[in-house]
């Protein structure tokens, strides 16, 4: 099932995208350029956002470490 999915969506965005770039080709180039497409773009997609997972993860280290000395400074000290 996973597979006839994948050939589905896959025709569908290579169909827009053949339209977008205004390319003609036939059925199985259109399919093949919609499913690697979509393989690329899920792949930069999940390295995106690893990385931006990790900053926001730095960014959340940082708001807490704040957090915890502002709470000292007031509470504590």
């Amino acid at each position: 099932m996973g597979v006839i999915l994948l050939i589905i969506v896959g025709a569908a965005a290579g169909f827009i995208a053949t339209r977008i770039m205004k390319i003609e080709t036939n059925v199985f180039v259109t399919i093949a350029i919609g499913v690697l497409g979509a393989l690329l773009g899920g792949l930069v997609l999940r390295l995106l956002g690893a990385m931006l997972g990790m900053a926001f993860g730095f960014i959340g280290a940082i708001a807490g470490a704040v957090l915890l000395i502002w709470f000292w400074q007031t509470y504590l000290k």
